[in-house]
């Protein structure tokens, strides 16, 4: 039994995203970070972090496995079905490079962005240039990758595509566009295109309460 503990964030998103790629049953359950649960205890038991998603693998003849960060997410999954990850050599490399790359380039560069345009109490205006900056050349540096092979990290659809698509998906919370970014662009189409990836966007917005 695979439990999702989830809401429509950019990180979020990549696990069902995963899961209807893999053809893996799951059960989703709604974190709604906007009222704080993920800040609960009971949340906090799962995370302590408390930061979603968060997956649960209970197998039938042993304790469950708890397990946090959406790129660990991503990669136990693969491995788990031995699906969307090659097994060896050159090719998972490239899929680590990216995974790590939007880990630690675009990923936080997109949500400080949108942070400090959206959130911050008082005006920073340093702050709001630096990241806003660092969201577009990491943007930049993915187009290049994108500008000789169909795929973030080469020739087939990878968990490293679904990484940097959870925050592509997004992009309207830093106020990135692809205008500058056609192989992005192309390659977000092609991505968003995929039924899996479009019954994965679903099942997430549809844990939006409707006002």
């Amino acid at each position: 039994m695979l439990d999702v503990y989830a809401f429509a964030t950019p990180n979020s998103a990549k696990v069902p995203i995963a899961l209807e790629e893999m053809g893996l049953p799951y059960t989703l359950h709604s974190v709604n970070v906007r009222k704080g649960e993920q800040k609960r205890p009971d949340f906090l038991r799962m995370n302590p972090n408390g930061k979603v998603p968060v997956l649960v693998d209970t197998p039938e003849s042993s304790d469950p496995f708890v397990l946090s960060e959406s790129a660990a997410i991503l990669v136990y999954l693969a491995e788990k079905t031995g699906r969307l990850l090659p097994a060896s050599g050159e090719e998972r490399a490239r899929v680590f490079e990216q995974l790590f790359f939007h880990a630690s380039g675009l990923s936080p560069a997109f949500g400080q962005s949108g942070f400090f345009q959206r959130f911050a109490a008082v005006p920073q205006p340093l702050a709001i240039e630096r990241f806003a900056a660092e969201a577009a050349r990491t943007l930049g540096v993915l187009d290049g990758a994108l500008a000789d092979r169909p795929f973030v990290a080469g020739e087939d659809f990878t968990i490293a595509d679904i990484a940097h698509f959870g925050w592509l998906w997004r992009r309207g919370f830093p106020n990135i566009t692809f205008s500058d970014t056609p192989h992005v662009a192309r390659w977000y189409e092609t991505v968003e295109a995929r039924p899996a990836v479009q019954r994965g966007i679903a099942r997430v917005e549809a844990l939006v309460p409707q006002d």
